[in-house]
């Protein structure tokens, strides 16, 4: 698979803004990260699209009304092994609204690594607070929520220890990056 030519528009490369998509066995998710805001967290999310991590990873956590998870787990409910966690930048601005990316983390605030999840509805309660932080927003979908929304659809049992994991699996099959002037991304296939 070769990255996919987009249209320009609210996909195109600008300043502070990485589009690219996440390519699910469902459908395509336009996606565009912003790198003004979240510097580390979109470094760290680029370096492991650019590594081929997320391709055999699936959506192994949806909950309607709320979100859907995945970058991490295969199907066989395996954690991958990752690198080390990164810092919250939770007190960026950005918020867990309708159709963002965020990062997914446990209680220690850096703990994230390559789990993230898409919000399906404004969820500020998992913003940072004044002295508590929060979950980091690193981007947001610019096109396929309808994708999203038929993920959050999904009918969920519990499998392997975890609740809320989709009965019939949902395949990540690759994360591309728009080539942005800083070299091409083809999710780890040619």
């Amino acid at each position: 698979m070769t990255s996919p030519t987009h249209a320009a528009g609210d996909n195109a490369c600008t300043e502070g803004s990485v589009p690219a998509t996440i390519e699910t066995d469902r459908g395509s998710i336009r996606i565009a990260l912003d790198r003004e805001e979240a510097p580390a967290t979109v470094a760290n999310f680029l370096t492991y699209a650019r590594d081929g991590f997320f391709a055999g990873t699936i959506f192994h956590r949806v909950i309607p009304g709320f979100m859907i998870q995945g970058g991490g787990m295969t199907e066989g409910m395996e954690r991958k092994p990752t690198r080390a966690p990164i810092t919250n930048e939770s007190d960026n601005g950005l918020s867990n609204a309708r159709g963002t990316l965020a990062m997914a983390r446990t209680s220690d605030p850096d703990s994230a690594t390559s789990q993230f999840f898409i919000n399906l509805t404004d969820n500020a309660r998992l913003d940072g607070q004044k002295d508590q932080a929060g979950y980091t927003v690193f981007g947001r979908v610019t096109d396929g929520m309808d994708v999203v929304d038929a993920i959050a659809a999904v009918e969920t049992t519990r499998r392997g220890g975890h609740q809320n994991v989709p009965r019939d699996t949902i395949r990540i099959e690759a994360v591309t990056i728009d080539d942005c002037g800083e070299g091409t991304n083809d999710g780890g296939n040619t």
